[in-house]
C-alpha cells in the first residue's frame, strides 16, 4: 500500500473521525487483503508518530483557559487524538499541519476528536478474520514518542 492508497481510503472519513465514518472505513479496509490492512496500520502510526512534536503539541486548547484565564494545555491524550483529528481530515490538512503549527491549533478544539481513529486498523482485522489483532507498528503514535520531535525529552 502507497501513501496515496492510504490517503484514498482515509477519504471515506469525509474529514472527521465519527464512529459511522470510522466504522465504513473499517469495513472498507477489511476486504482487502491482509498485507493492506498491515500496510494501513503502518502508515496510520507513522502519520501520527510525525506530528508527535512540541510545536503542536504545547499549543494550548482552542477555547479553553485555566481558572486563572492562562491558556489551556494539552494532556498526552487530548493531543494524540488531535493529531488524529488532522489525519482524518485528509491528506491536505496532514501536511498543512506539518508544515504550519497554525494550521494544526484548530484541531486542539472540542469540536474535533479524532480519537474512533485509533481503532479502525484493528476493527479492520477482526472484521476480516474474526479474530482480535494484537499487534505492533513500526512507529508508536503515543504522545512524546517521537524522539526528534521533542528534543529536550531525550535522555
Amino acid at each position: 500500500m502507497t501513501w496515496t492508497d492510504f490517503w484514498a481510503l482515509t477519504a471515506t472519513l469525509n474529514g472527521k473521525a465519527t464512529e459511522a465514518n470510522c466504522h465504513r472505513l473499517a469495513q472498507r479496509l477489511s476486504r482487502r487483503p491482509l498485507p493492506d490492512i498491515t500496510a494501513f496500520a503502518e502508515h496510520h502510526a507513522e502519520a501520527l508518530y510525525r506530528l508527535d512534536q512540541e510545536q503542536f503539541g504545547s499549543l494550548p486548547v482552542v477555547g479553553m483557559t485555566t481558572e486563572t484565564g492562562a491558556p489551556f494545555p494539552q494532556s498526552g491524550d487530548f493531543f494524540l487524538y488531535a493529531r488524529c483529528a488532522v489525519v482524518a481530515a485528509g491528506r491536505e490538512a496532514w501536511e498543512s499541519a506539518l508544515s504550519d503549527p497554525a494550521e494544526f491549533a484548530p484541531y486542539t478544539s472540542l469540536d474535533y476528536d479524532g480519537e474512533r481513529l485509533l481503532y479502525i486498523p484493528d476493527e479492520a482485522y477482526e472484521l476480516a478474520t474474526g479474530k482480535e489483532w494484537h499487534r505492533t507498528t513500526r512507529y508508536c503514535y503515543e504522545s512524546f514518542s517521537n524522539k526528534d520531535g521533542w528534543p529536550h525529552l531525550r535522555t
